[in-house]
This record gives structure tokens, C-alpha cells and sequence, in this order.
């Protein structure tokens, strides 16, 4: 028999104000989700409070009898009216979880739980709404809350929102446990909507006013990040004073905002200049404090710019014990045009490359990691300068960068661009390998930089 418009209209006075409520917590969860959205990391708090409230409001809807004269005979509806409640409770354990106001044992209890709670909603959707079904969420519904009732009055409170919750708890817990103790009776007063209206508001004050702490304490880690790469960026060199015999061009693409990667001019004048560059393991802030380190020990070490085996012997001594646990790795080339002779030691840094007559050229004369072993030794490789030469120094950065088939840029393709574009002056060439490497990793892995030195005495 069809149902009239009087009909519905008795039953939506009746069920007026909580069909309001239900509406109520959907919209809440749904405005929820849309700033956890928009957030620019994504907050567990807000996910599981808007996912709590969307599914609470989303089950009350379900429940009422308007809700089903307006489907009638849906089975949709009955299918979801029989599952859903049993998906309720996850988020809640989840929300306590990620405020932190569940011990070790309290979290194994919530994962136990939450695998029961969804083998209730399956099953519900293979064999219906048993009873039994029923009776061991209402079991699980009293267990978990009075554990949490029992916590909760008997663990200290570390601050004030732990004091709000508590009390918001102990008043939705009580009203619950009314309706779950009367299920067994058959009786069904149905209040627990009016406490869960209470406790969701203080979930909603929590979660917003954590998110919020988060932002700023965010905003404030932001500002000082932009005050750090200031600083670092100003410990880089100015732009290399171009020479009469020597043409310098540089890149520096940190990762984040800081980076572990470092390059110095230890020496420049018109006849000959020193090139350094190291990479400190790790990134962020931690690499960025040792990178610090290795300036001051590069520029402590000024008197050895000539002897690229004895620097490094130096900063190795200043670095080693003082870098907590990270390694560097660095090398070194001194020029000098008057001798037309190169300089060129290394602390297990990737190869120096000599681009000569159309040909690529690997020097490598390495030593052990800096800041690693304080007995490491460093020797030094010398070489003719032939004007025309071309020197690239670089990190791993640009070598380890990887496509979305996990292939590294690697050598090979790094010398094939220097040859490729060997008529290119250093500062276009620089620019046209770091954009290649950028192309080839579509996202940066590790801090990128790059020094191409050319040498061009004049005639």
C-alpha cells in the first residue's frame, strides 16, 4: 500500500529533531574532510573526527522510518542500514589513537577491535543483520567504553584537552550504555544522539584547535626554513669573478629548503683558482648544519689551496667527532694557468670531468668519506691544462636521479650531454644539464649542484 503524503509528514514531525542532528553530523564530517582536504599535510585528527561524524550522521539517516517511506522497499537501503553501524565505531579509535590518548595496550585493543567491527560488516553483508551480530557490537560497545571510562578517570591528565574529552566521553559513554543495556530488554530509548551532539562538539573543538596549533607551529618552521636558506644561501660564494684565463658557472638546487650540498672558490685570480664542492649524507636542516661545518673547515684550510690532498687532510681533521653521524664526501681541483698544470684530489666524491678534444676524461683519485676515519689519507693527481678544457664537478644528485622506471640519469648520459653540447658556454651548459635532469626525475631526490669550470688563456 502506497504511503501518503499524511503519513510521511506524522512521521518527519516525529522525527523532526533528530533527523535534524543526523543531517547536522553529515555536514559537520563533509565540511571536515573538505579542510582536511585543502590542508596542506594531511591532518589524522580532522580525517578520522570528519569520517566519525559523516558515518554517525550517515547511519541515524538510514535509521529512520522517513528515510525508508521515501525508498520503499529499497534493497539497497536494508543492505546499508545492516552494515553501516558496525563501520561507526573505527574512526572514534582511531581519532583517541591520533591524539595520542591511547597507551601501547590501548592501541592493540583498538586494532583487535576494529578487526572485529569489520568482520561484522561483512558479515552483514553476506548473511544480514543477525542478532548475534547485534549482541556482540553491543558487548564490544560496552567493553570498549568502559575500558575507556576506566582509563580515562584513572590516567593523569597531561593536558586540557585530554580534561574536555574526558568529560565529553564520560557523558556520551553514559548514554550509551543506557541504549546498549536496554537492547538487551528490547527496549530502545534512543537518547544517544543528544550525547553524541555533546561529544562531538568537544571533538570538533579538539581537532580544531590542534589543526590549528599545527598550522602555526607549521607557519613558524616555515619561517625559519626561509631564514636558514637565507643564511646558507649567503655562505655560498658570490658569482665567480670570470679571469682572464678561467670561466666559472655554478648550479645549486637544494632538495628542500636547505640543502646538504656546498661549493666553494678557495682561491681566484688572474692566474689560478681552486674549485670545491662536497655533499654531506642525509638532507634538510641536519645536512645543512654540517655543511656549515664544512665551510668553515674549507676556508680554515686556505693556506693548502694549492695542495688539494693536504686540504682535504685538514677538513677531515676538523670534521672528524664533531658531525654526529654524518659523512661527507667533497673533491677538490686547483688551477693554475701560469704552469698550465691541474691539482685534483678527492674524498669519495664522483669522478672529476675533463672534457678535452671532443673526448670525456673520468679523473678520479679518491679517499675515504670526510668526517669518518680520522687515520684517512688523501693523495693528489696532476694533469696538463690544454686550453679549451672543460672541467665539470658535481654531487650524486645528478647522477642518481631517477625516471619512473627507477633508471638513473648516470654517467654515461651526463658525458654524452657535455659532448652533445660542447659548444655551449659553461653558463648555458649548466643551465641545459640541470634542466636535463630535472626532465629526465620528475621529482628531486636529493640536492642537485654542478661546477663547470673552462679554461681559456688568452693567445
Amino acid at each position: 500500500m502506497p504511503v501518503t503524503a499524511s503519513e510521511i509528514l506524522q512521521t518527519l514531525r516525529r522525527e523532526e529533531i533528530p533527523l535534524l542532528l543526523s543531517h547536522a553530523f553529515i555536514t559537520i564530517g563533509l565540511v571536515a574532510a573538505a579542510f582536511c582536504l585543502v590542508s596542506r599535510k594531511l591532518n589524522a585528527l580532522l580525517a578520522w573526527f570528519s569520517l566519525f561524524a559523516f558515518l554517525y550522521g550517515f547511519r541515524m539517516w538510514l535509521e529512520f522510518d522517513t528515510t525508508g517511506m521515501l525508498m520503499p522497499g529499497s534493497r539497497l537501503l536494508y543492505e546499508l542500514r545492516m552494515a553501516t553501524a558496525y563501520l561507526v565505531p573505527i574512526p572514534a579509535f582511531y581519532y583517541f589513537e591520533a591524539a595520542g590518548f591511547l597507551s601501547k595496550y590501548g592501541k592493540k585493543i583498538a586494532h583487535t577491535f576494529t578487526a572485529v567491527y569489520l568482520a561484522l560488516f561483512l558479515g552483514a553483508l553476506i548473511y544480514g543483520r543477525l542478532h548475534l551480530f547485534d549482541h556482540v557490537n553491543s558487548i564490544i560497545v560496552i567493553l570498549s567504553l568502559g575500558s575507556l571510562t576506566i582509563v580515562s578517570l584513572t590516567r593523569k591528565a597531561p593536558d586540557r584537552d585530554y580534561i574536555l574529552l574526558r568529560r565529553g566521553l564520560l557523558v556520551f559513554i553514559t548514554i550509551v550504555l543506557i541504549d546498549n543495556i536496554a537492547s538487551f530488554f528490547n527496549r530502545y530509548p534512543y537518547v544517544e544522539p543528544y550525547g553524541f551532539a555533546i561529544f562531538l562538539a568537544i571533538l570538533g573543538y579538539v581537532a580544531g584547535r590542534r589543526t590549528l596549533q599545527r598550522d602555526l607551529q607549521l607557519a613558524e618552521i616555515q619561517k625559519e626554513l626561509d631564514m636558514a636558506r637565507r643564511i646558507q644561501m649567503a655562505n655560498l660564494p658570490a658569482p665567480y669573478r670570470n679571469s682572464p684565463a678561467f670561466r666559472v658557472a655554478t648550479r645549486y638546487v637544494p632538495m628542500t629548503s636547505v640543502a646538504g650540498d656546498f661549493y666553494d672558490f678557495l682561491i681566484a685570480d688572474d692566474h689560478q683558482t681552486g674549485l670545491l664542492i662536497a655533499d654531506v649524507s642525509g638532507h634538510g636542516v641536519p645536512a645543512a648544519l654540517i655543511a656549515s661545518m664544512v665551510k668553515l673547515a674549507a676556508s680554515a684550510q686556505r693556506a693548502n689551496a694549492a695542495h688539494p690532498a693536504a686540504l682535504l687532510s685538514g677538513m677531515n681533521d676538523a670534521l672528524c667527532g664533531n658531525t654526529q653521524g654524518q659523512f661527507v664526501t667533497a673533491a677538490y681541483v686547483y688551477l693554475n694557468a701560469e704552469s698550465g698544470r691541474l691539482r685534483y684530489s678527492a674524498a669519495a666524491h664522483p669522478p672529476m670531468l675533463l672534457l678535452r678534444n671532443g673526448a670525456v676524461t673520468e679523473i678520479l683519485e679518491n679517499g675515504l668519506l670526510l668526517a669518518a676515519f680520522p687515520f684517512a689519507t688523501f693523495t693528489t693527481v696532476e694533469h696538463s691544462l690544454l686550453p679549451g678544457d672543460r672541467l665539470v664537478l658535481y654531487t650524486d644528485g645528478v647522477l642518481e636521479a631517477a625516471n619512473a622506471n627507477h633508471e638513473e640519469f648516470g654517467q654515461t648520459r651526463l658525458q654524452q650531454l657535455l659532448l652533445d653540447n660542447s659548444n655551449l658556454p659553461a653558463q648555458q651548459l649548466a643551465d641545459r644539464i640541470i634542466h636535463a635532469v630535472q626532465q629526465w626525475s620528475r621529482t628531486q631526490d636529493d640536492d642537485l649542484t654542478l661546477l663547470i669550470c673552462d679554461y681559456v688563456p688568452p693567445a
